[in-house]
């Protein structure tokens, strides 16, 4: 147990010296195996990981799906589904930021990034509500929040990450995201709704749309329909796997952009370097979580930590609880992704020894990073909103974004209480 504690503190030290995670991780798993199992079977270990990750057939999906999101967003379609919810709801008080929430979710369908949700609906939407007289907070802080819909609606990066980490379904999680997805959709809109009751100059109406101008924008968003049905249907359907759905949804995706003659070979380029580089960040964070988390099952911290917490005499959806809450904290003072990679190797193992989904648990991990990508001072989405929109102070971001961080915590509470909500779809795969 020792060795993992000091293990631990090795990575947040190194962290504090400013060394990327994956080096940091990478290099604590490396040296403790070493220095607990011996050099030779740590090197070995190193080269295992590394040569399965590169040539696990499962882990194509992830550069497939970032493929397509990069062609979906070259595409423009964020502008026909931030049009398209504008025309249906975009006349009543709060109607923008309503139809900015609206669209995170269908762009989240097709993109499965929150922090490329945030930053394309930051262009969309933002230059809208700051016409119609939204305030900057109101405005950043709906974006923000929706944008947390892109990693939680499927296809999610995160939920395929998770998934590869514990070896659960990757289907049956996508599946298991659309119920709680829609449900933080609808709970943003219902704090919109609650905070423009208490401040309507803020957040005055819009414009009315006759039906056949509301239909016109709605057939303006089949490509993004199709997406969503081809990719996500085929895949519970049982028609394909979640990586071939990917390739499907990446090969969709470039012959919509190419139709929609938003292709040249610089913005090829450009949106191959990008998926690449991004892959290859995720990939590398992989292999490092890897080698540590080989290096934490090597002591006995996984064991005393299950019986530590199983002899507080605690309930085990309390113990699930009081883990959440933790997420909830480090997510104030950690990078999301980092905190995920670091604590699943010890939380993963108890909550399946106590008996609990890990389809469950895995949309519970997503939206407690939902919550740490809002949440002041290092959420990710509010810096990439104060970068594109460099005339929003970050204390307006922060300020407009906590009603929404509220919200994400009273979902999480519901899905805590009603698991049936995440696993009532995946039951239906069986």
């Amino acid at each position: 147990m020792t060795e993992a504690l000091l293990g631990f503190l090795a990575i947040f030290v190194l962290a504090l010296m400013r060394m990327p995670l994956a080096f940091s991780m990478g290099l604590v798993g490396i040296v403790g195996i070493g220095l607990t199992r011996g050099w030779l079977p740590a090197l070995a270990s190193t080269a295992q990981v590394v040569h399965e990750t590169g040539f696990a057939y499962t882990l194509s999906v992830i550069p497939l799906f970032i493929l397509m999101g990069n062609f979906v967003a070259r595409a423009g379609l964020a502008h026909e589904l931030f049009h398209a919810a504008y025309t249906f709801i975009g006349h009543r008080r709060g109607g923008l930021a309503h139809a900015t929430i609206a669209a995170c979710a269908g762009f989240g369908a097709i993109c499965g990034s929150s922090i490329a949700t945030a930053a394309t609906m930051s262009k969309v939407a933002y230059p809208s509500m700051k016409k119609l007289g939204y305030s900057d907070a109101m405005s950043t802080g709906v974006i923000a929040a929706g944008g947390t819909l892109g990693i939680m609606i499927p296809p999610s990066t995160i939920l395929v990450i998770y998934g590869i980490i514990t070896e659960t379904h990757i289907g049956k999680l996508f599946a298991a995201g659309v119920l709680p997805g829609l449900l933080t959709a609808i709970l943003m809109m219902g704090a919109v709704v609650l905070m423009t009751w208490h401040d309507p100059e803020h957040a005055p109406a819009g414009e009315k749309f006759s039906w056949s101008e509301r239909w016109a924008a709605v057939r303006g968003i089949w490509g993004v329909l199709l997406l969503v049905v081809l990719v996500l249907g085929g895949i519970y359907g049982g028609f394909f796997t979640a990586t071939e759905g990917a390739g499907m949804g990446a090969m969709g995706a470039f012959l919509f952009a190419l139709a929609r003659k938003s292709l040249n070979k610089a913005v090829l380029l450009q949106v191959l370097v990008e998926s690449a580089r991004t892959t290859a960040m995720l990939f590398t964070l992989l292999i490092a979580a890897t080698i540590f988390a080989n290096f934490v099952n090597y002591t006995s911290l996984p064991f005393e930590l299950k019986d530590w917490i199983t002899g507080l005499g605690l309930s085990p959806i309390m113990i699930v609880a009081a883990m959440m809450l933790i997420y909830v904290v480090l997510g104030t003072v950690m990078e999301e992704l980092t905190m995920v990679l670091l604590t699943i190797p010890l939380f993963f193992p108890i909550v399946v020894q106590l008996g609990f989904d890990p389809v469950w648990f895995g949309v519970l991990i997503v939206m407690v990073i939902q919550i740490g990508l809002i949440s002041p001072p290092v959420g990710m989405n509010l810096f990439v909103l104060n970068t594109l929109l460099p005339q929003v102070g970050l204390g307006t971001i922060f300020r407009g974004v906590w009603p929404m961080v509220l919200v994400l915590v009273i979902t999480l509470g519901i899905l805590l209480a009603f698991p049936a909500i995440s696993l009532w779809l995946p039951s239906m795969m069986d």
